[in-house]
């Protein structure tokens, strides 16, 4: 792990969030960015990500959405639970936290995720106003709400204040290729600016090399590819 790369503690609503945290060796200030994690959480696809980006310029956190929860517990149930309102706290204080950090262009500052966390950077984007722009991979669930969250990320499309970029799995179910042509067609219905990218012979979850089964590594390198050169161009 590098030198920089460390876990932090915040506390949101009362509770401890666990926080995993990346920066560039070079000295500040850098453009930065929030993860969203999966469903499961900050494990070793979430947190190498956060390292990705943190070697190509950017300062990268990805808090633990999951901290309400008890310790340990099924994710799929950890994620049956969680509320649209709760989210956004978390990624407030997370940018809190980054806003105040001396490497950091607060001026400059993105939200990225993958499945679920792709559904929360539009969330978060559409909610945070800090939020220039943002990353979405394989953005499931975009049309309902979670917990107490009054409507669903795609009903909050019009809330966005900068450019989306999406990248999604053509064999994917969750969202479905009709799913990214709705959302495609919504942004463009409101004229934000926007880039998707789908891969053929790709389903949900393809860059997640903890998974065998999904994990699709030409999909992969491309897509960060393509999202290292949007982010430069955007952020």
């Amino acid at each position: 792990m590098p030198s920089n790369a460390r876990w932090e503690v915040l506390t949101v609503d009362g509770v401890d969030m666990d926080v995993f945290i990346d920066e560039p060796a070079a000295p500040g200030p850098h453009p930065a960015i929030v993860v969203a994690h999966h469903r499961a959480g900050n494990d070793a696809a979430t947190t190498k990500f956060v390292q990705d980006l943190a070697g190509n310029g950017y300062v990268a956190a990805t808090p633990h959405l999951h901290h309400r929860r008890p310790r340990g517990e099924d994710t799929r149930e950890s994620i049956a639970n969680l509320d649209d309102n709760h989210i956004v706290a978390d990624l407030n204080a997370t940018v809190a936290m980054l806003q105040a950090m001396g490497s950091v262009d607060a001026n400059r500052m993105a939200i990225s995720g993958h499945c679920m966390g792709g559904r929360v950077s539009f969330l978060g984007a559409a909610s945070i106003e800090a939020f220039k722009c943002n990353v979405a991979y394989y953005s499931g669930n975009m049309f309902r709400t979670m917990g107490a969250g009054d409507v669903p990320p795609f009903d909050k499309l019009d809330k966005l204040r900068g450019p989306a970029l999406g990248f999604f799995g053509a064999d994917d179910q969750n969202p479905s290729p009709d799913d990214v042509a709705k959302i495609d067609a919504r942004l463009t219905e409101l004229g934000i600016d926007h880039e998707f990218h789908s891969y053929d012979g790709a389903g949900h979850a393809f860059q997640n090399f903890t998974n065998p089964g999904h994990y699709r590594a030409a999909a992969t390198a491309d897509s960060m590819a393509k999202m290292l050169a949007w982010l430069e161009r955007n952020l």
